[in-house]
């Protein structure tokens, strides 16, 4: 996914606008992408095929895709999961948080 740099600085800021100090900025980078990245997709992990069922934050405070396999399921850090292409609608969220987390 190819996103402007004046787009990708427009989503970090309408996800951290109200916020305060990085975990609420976190939070709304949750919110937008619970709201607008269509799921379930399918995606591979180390060569295997996972479903991303839903979004989420553990407990370390990172934002995780729950991902299944059968009867599996693991949180995968949305910073280190791969996205399939096509690119699921809504996406664009996911690499707006993965250039707020790189301090960009």
């Amino acid at each position: 996914m190819k996103l402007s740099a004046a787009k990708l600085k427009r989503l970090i800021e309408e996800a951290t606008v109200d916020a305060y100090g990085e975990s609420e900025q976190r939070v709304g980078f949750l919110t937008l992408i619970e709201e607008n990245l269509a799921l379930p997709f399918v995606t591979r992990i180390l060569d295997v095929e996972v479903a991303v069922e839903r979004i989420d934050m553990n407990t370390a405070e990172e934002i995780v895709a729950i991902c299944r396999r059968g009867r599996t399921r693991q949180a995968i850090p949305v910073l280190d999961l791969p996205l399939p292409k096509p690119i699921p609608k809504g996406a664009e969220w996911i690499e707006a948080y993965r250039r707020w987390a790189k301090g960009g």
